[in-house]
């Protein structure tokens, strides 16, 4: 791989700033409770197994990035090893995962609108959301660079302002000799209750968590010193680490697992048999502030990602084509035309609609991630010890994708999953067939 010069002008810790920002969103904030719903109290080992995976995809990510920085990231470095056809299905997975974690985040939102208001339909909520969301998009890279900034110090604020409560609750139980902590004892006891199934079904939930690393890589072309990129991503991964497990262990010391309800926050379930004033409601404007910030990571994405693909003939050209607005506007339309889709299915089927986009979308997410492990043992020369770090990352993404059949719900997102994923290798196959004949003619 040949480097290429970048007139970046971010720093190493401002890169680590957005990767929290676009990481600590909904897929912790609510998806969490699935994870605890599944694997029981031992949901810690899952977001270990996760964090670990996570570390192994963007250490793979980020070196091809420092060898080559270049703004269609992940998908410039599947077509460099494998051909066109890897470019254009691997763009095109990754936009799909968007796409369905831009829904998911919708209707997170709207379910944590209402614990305020809970008259109001899901879909009017996602409406909102959606549209302000879009403005955030028009302001161009150096709004969302802002927005994300104080969005991810807001967010990592709140997980903090969670910890210190939790804490201060638990050493006044103790202080007390009640039975505050009879959570902790029953969640120690029942620690393995779910078994090494419940691990296993837990795990796709922990990995959704960390989604938003691969975002990071397509911003390492804004580093001042994209050589900086590597500490960037550790910092970022140890602090949201740190936090996931603090967080989760303290929540789980507050309320039996058995409590944890999959339609609201588990810190909102844990905090409220405390009748603590305003802390509750507190929480949970961060929690949508948490949950649009990540939504607004994944129309960035989207948008990046279809201007690349527009820009290489594996989209529409025109989706590319730049006006007076500082986003294409063509692509623009496009992304606003997915948000309206989501909404609408929202409002057809609001009851499991989370869970099974939730799950689509860790699946397409998860895909791509093998797709960079795949591709950065073909274009860079790894050592042993590089060889068997990049083979875990690739067994704990089978055993995640496999846990998706162990249950009815994560099922059907499964095979939702592997539809878009037969569509997208028909359309990959149709391309290189009149690539080919082109280049005969």
């Amino acid at each position: 791989m040949t480097a290429k010069t970048s007139k970046g002008r971010l720093s190493w810790w401002q890169l680590s700033l957005l990767g929290i920002g676009c990481t600590l969103g909904t897929g912790f904030f609510l998806g969490t409770s699935m994870a605890i719903h599944k694997s029981g109290p031992a949901v810690l080992i899952p977001f270990l197994l996760a964090a670990i995976c996570t570390y192994i995809v963007y250490d793979a990510l980020v070196k091809m990035s420092v060898a080559n920085p270049d703004k269609g990231s992940f998908r410039t470095y599947a077509k460099q090893a494998f051909g066109r056809w890897a470019g254009f299905s691997n763009g095109w997975v990754y936009l799909i995962s968007e796409i369905l974690i831009m829904g998911s985040q919708l209707m997170a939102l709207g379910i944590f609108t209402k614990f305020w208001f809970p008259a109001l339909p899901l879909w009017v909520a996602a409406s909102i959301y959606a549209a302000l969301g879009l403005v955030v998009i028009l302001t161009g890279m150096k709004g969302f660079e802002n927005f994300q900034n104080i969005f991810g110090a807001l967010k990592a604020a709140a997980i903090m302002m969670f910890i210190i409560v939790a804490v201060m609750l638990i050493v006044k139980g103790m202080n007390a000799q009640s039975s505050t902590l009879d959570s902790l004892y029953t969640n120690y006891d029942e620690f393995f209750s779910q078994g090494v199934k419940g691990i296993w079904l837990g795990l796709l939930y922990a990995f959704y968590a960390f989604g938003g690393i691969e975002v990071m890589g397509l911003m390492v072309i804004d580093l001042k010193n994209p050589k900086e990129a590597p500490k960037a991503g550790k910092v970022m991964l140890i602090v949201i680490t740190v936090i996931f497990i603090m967080a989760i262990m303290l929540a789980l010391a507050l309320v039996s697992w058995k409590d944890f309800n999959i339609d609201e926050s588990p810190f909102i379930t844990a905090l409220h048999g405390y009748h603590l004033p305003f802390v509750a409601d507190i929480f949970n404007g961060v929690l949508i502030i948490a949950g649009f910030s990540t939504m607004v990571a994944s129309l960035y994405a989207v948008i990046t990602i279809l201007t690349t693909l527009a820009e290489d003939h594996d989209a529409p050209a025109l989706l590319a084509k730049k006006g007076k607005m500082k986003v294409p506007f063509p692509a623009f339309l496009f992304i606003t035309s997915g948000l309206i889709i989501t909404i609408v299915i929202g409002f057809l089927m609001p009851d499991k609609i989370f869970e099974y986009l939730i799950t689509a979308a860790g699946l397409m997410l998860i895909y791509n991630w093998l797709f960079i492990l795949v591709t950065y043992a073909k274009l860079m020369k790894l050592s042993k010890g590089q060889h068997v770090k990049n083979s875990i990352g690739m067994l704990l993404i089978a055993v995640t994708v496999s846990g998706t059949l162990g249950e009815k719900t994560s099922r059907l997102g499964f095979f939702v999953s592997l539809l878009f994923i037969v569509s997208i290798g028909i359309a990959t196959w149709i391309v290189v067939k009149r690539q080919k004949y082109r280049s005969q003619v």
